[in-house]
């Protein structure tokens, strides 16, 4: 018997039916111990297709013809694909399509080796790749505790009978048609979100011709005809409705109207109180609790979607994997720290490191970090996720995570220190960071990495909070200081009117400490006459805030960033008596010492008069600050050309 192997690896040119043939290829089958994946009898043929790459659901018919040329549908140990990991529908589409990446990348590499239709062949790079084709299930702690990665277990044997060995291969299985793309990669989480729902609503894929090809008989639970619709199987959590509900469903029986809500009934005290405009607590003095809505990240570590793992290099070679899916994470997230030094650092012995897994190892978050024990702090030197994930809360959950693991691993470590930029520095505010260093400088000083630009930030563990239950310790904070203010409120008492004789015959103004209550409120005569000031965050400030971050980011910034060191340049200040430079001006503004953009307009017209006054006019310096304020008056002329 002559059957075909798909040669192509171009993911959005091969059908569903290939690549689950690829996937099958590298998966262990789950009916049976021995088959390490799929693979043709000794008796069958296997060439390499030179057709269309598509392939068609009959050419994977297993009634076709012995003289036919069809694809290998099934494999040498009496099973089918669907046994070797390809069962789509028990996988799901996102690890379908993980799947075929591994698949297709283990390909290439049989393919380099000119051993593609080889099925035995095997090396230490395709053993260490097909691990990644097994289900990642583990339940690892919430707590990230365990120090080493554990195995993934293998897939779950279906629940079918098992044909002998010797016996000819069982019949196929009822295949379903799915309208989803396969075109997914690794780059698609960083494409825009536009582009992404755009690409989930691409037609399917076309035939060699440009035409889509037709649907036949042999096609069995294939896609339907234009305008129809692909069924769906109920999930098997759904209890069947009920004779009741079956007949509300088909017309028989009117809908079941929905249970009218019956409000508590107000005492007497209580409506007069709320006549007269006084605020009624709720039942028994105590307000109603909010229910707050899980957060995305927090709702898939409870459901095993991905788990938080430590991670360092031991050698092991799961952890290996991770650890090269923190690189590449970092470098994709991180585009201006250079490639090899992210490298250097992430394999260190020294570094350790905390990683968000989903199946299959695939990391989409993590923190690259040094403890230093000794000493009493660590510095986190990477930290970082996926774009697509980062508004699902997995950085403040890593966050607490990674502070509950130093806590567990390290008792008397205290103190992080890191260097954010200017992006992410709101973010280390509210995860507790300060730019106030209160560690002395003579622990951590020569020990850590100096970023040119960066903000060192610093954060102080409390030994009292347990950094993986805060809403439980926050919501006690807040209903402990809800009670404190209504033992303390007045908000209840009800005085009485003012009698007609102070608006009758009244001369002059009425004494406000003869106003029952008035007094005791705290109000005096002064808190209407002096009127609050609101200061708003305005657009001027914005616009300073923006500037000053595009300009240190310039290219031609270096020299402006810091104050000029007085022992290097010695005469430097005796020549320029008024200094300034970028972090001065960022400071003042932090400060809100800027009244006007006038003002910070005039600082960075100094930083440029101060270099060409001290710098010859042919250095790089000079030309530096050139460049500098032609930059920032396009962006004055911008902003005027806006505003008019």
């Amino acid at each position: 018997m002559k059957l075909q192997y798909p040669a192509s690896n171009d993911q959005d040119s091969l059908s569903d039916q290939l690549l689950a043939l690829k996937i099958a290829r590298h998966s262990a089958c789950t009916a049976c111990n021995s088959c390490p994946g799929l693979h043709p009898r000794p008796e069958w043929h296997v060439v390499l297709d030179d057709s269309s790459p598509s392939g068609s659901l009959a050419d994977f018919d297993g009634d076709a013809s012995d003289d036919e040329t069809s694809y290998l549908n099934a494999c040498g140990c009496g099973h089918d694909m669907y046994y070797h990991g390809a069962d789509q529908p028990h996988l799901g589409r996102e690890e379908f399509v993980r799947r075929a990446r591994v698949a297709i990348r283990l390909d290439e590499l049989l393919q380099d080796a000119d051993k593609l239709l080889d099925f035995s062949y095997v090396d230490g790079d395709i053993l260490s790749l097909r691990n990644q084709m097994r289900l990642f299930s583990d339940r690892h702690s919430s707590q990230a505790s365990d120090p080493h990665l554990s195995d993934p277990p293998s897939p779950p044997s279906p629940g079918s009978s098992l044909s002998e060995e010797g016996s000819p291969p069982p019949s196929k299985r009822r295949r379903v048609s799915f309208s989803s793309s396969l075109s997914g990669s690794d780059d698609e989480e960083d494409r825009p979100l536009a582009a992404r729902i755009a690409a989930k609503t691409a037609t399917a894929r076309l035939d060699k011709s440009g035409v889509r090809p037709p649907a036949s008989k042999s096609q069995r639970g294939g896609k339907k005809g234009p305008g129809m619709k692909t069924g769906q199987m109920v999930p098997t959590s759904l209890q069947p409705p009920t004779g009741i509900e079956q007949a509300q469903m088909n017309g028989i029986l009117p809908p079941a109207r929905p249970p009218i809500k019956v409000e508590d009934k107000l005492d007497e005290q209580q409506l007069s109180r709320l006549a007269t405009g006084v605020t009624v607590d709720s039942k028994d003095g105590i307000a109603g609790k909010s229910t707050k809505v899980e957060k995305a990240a927090v709702g898939e570590l409870r459901r095993g979607i991905i788990s938080i793992v430590p991670v360092e290099n031991d050698g092991n070679a799961k952890s290996l994997i991770v650890l090269t899916g923190l690189k590449t994470l970092f470098q994709k997230q991180l585009p201006k720290m250079p490639r090899e030094y992210i490298a250097r650092l992430v394999y260190d012995n020294n570094s350790k490191g905390l990683a968000i897994i989903k199946r299959g190892l695939k990391v989409v978050g993590g923190i690259c970090y040094r403890p230093f024990p000794q000493r009493g702090f660590s510095e986190i030197v990477f930290f970082a996720t996926a774009s697509v994930d980062q508004v699902k809360g997995y950085g403040a959950m890593l966050m607490d995570h990674y502070k509950a693991h130093i806590r567990k691993t390290y008792p008397k470590m205290m103190y992080f220190l890191t260097y954010a930029d200017n992006y992410a520095v709101g973010y280390f505010e509210k995860q507790g960071f300060t730019k106030e260093i209160t560690l002395d400088r003579s622990v951590w000083a020569g020990y850590i990495k100096d970023y040119e630009g960066g903000t060192i930030m610093q954060c102080t563990m409390l030994d009292k909070v347990d950094y993986l239950n805060k809403p439980a310790l926050l919501a006690a904070q807040q209903e402990a200081v809800t009670k404190k203010i209504r033992e303390m409120s007045r908000s209840h008492v009800i005085y009485p009117g003012l009698p007609d004789s102070m608006f009758l015959n009244a001369e002059g103004k009425a004494n406000y400490k003869e106003i029952p209550g008035l007094k005791e409120s705290g109000w005096s005569p002064n808190m209407s006459i002096t009127p609050v000031r609101i200061i708003s965050r305005s657009s001027d400030l914005y616009w300073m805030q923006k500037t000053m971050r595009e300009l240190k980011e310039h290219s031609a910034a270096w020299a402006f960033l810091q104050p000029v060191n007085g022992e290097e340049v010695i005469d430097y200040y005796d020549v320029i008596k008024e200094p300034m430079d970028f972090a001065t001006m960022a400071e003042k503004l932090e400060k809100n010492q800027y009244t006007a953009v006038e003002a910070f307009l005039a600082d960075a017209q100094l930083v440029w008069d101060n270099c060409r006054r001290y710098n010859p006019e042919t250095s790089n310096y000079a030309k530096n600050a050139t460049k500098m304020e032609k930059f920032l008056n396009d962006k004055v002329a911008e902003r005027s050309k806006k505003d008019g």
